[in-house]
């Protein structure tokens, strides 16, 4: 369920709140092979099923940036910043990777709005995020994600 706010007095006020889980998305195998042809990281532990069902996680694992990159269609499903003009990326402060995502593995954000701080012209949201994996005891990834919204 997403959390609409307009304009950047109200994404202030969400400050220190949760804002919840995403739904879940399955990492496909065509999924990782899109991103492997996006990158040209072609590495068997990905893209090679046969190979893969012999190495150490039994099956292929979608690439470590494959999962953060998913961050942000699930991070949508959370939050809509309306009353803004431009809406970017900023970068990270902390990323992990506790857990391989298997391919066929169903993964979901649940995410923190941890901080709000003015920048000229707008406001910049720092979210602590965990990917989850569906029946994983570890999260497939934690980061602390920068966005910001300009007025």
């Amino acid at each position: 369920m997403s959390i609409t706010v307009n304009g950047l007095d109200e994404l202030k006020k969400l400050a220190g709140g949760d804002l919840g889980t995403s739904e879940w998305i399955e990492v496909t195998q065509e999924r990782i092979d899109t991103f492997a042809d996006a990158t040209g990281d072609h590495q068997w532990i990905h893209v090679d099923p046969e190979k893969a069902k012999e190495g150490p996680f039994g099956a292929p694992i979608a690439h470590g940036y494959l999962t953060l990159s998913l961050f942000i269609p699930l991070f949508t499903e959370l939050l809509d910043v309306q009353g803004v003009t431009t809406k970017v990326n900023y970068g990270l402060n902390k990323v992990r990777f506790p857990s391989p995502v298997k391919v066929g593995s169903r993964i979901r954000l649940t995410a923190r709005l941890a901080e709000v701080e003015d920048v000229p012209g707008g406001a910049q949201i720092t979210v602590e995020g965990a990917i989850e994996i569906e029946g994983g005891s570890k999260p497939a990834a934690v980061l602390q994600s920068l966005s910001r919204f300009y007025a």
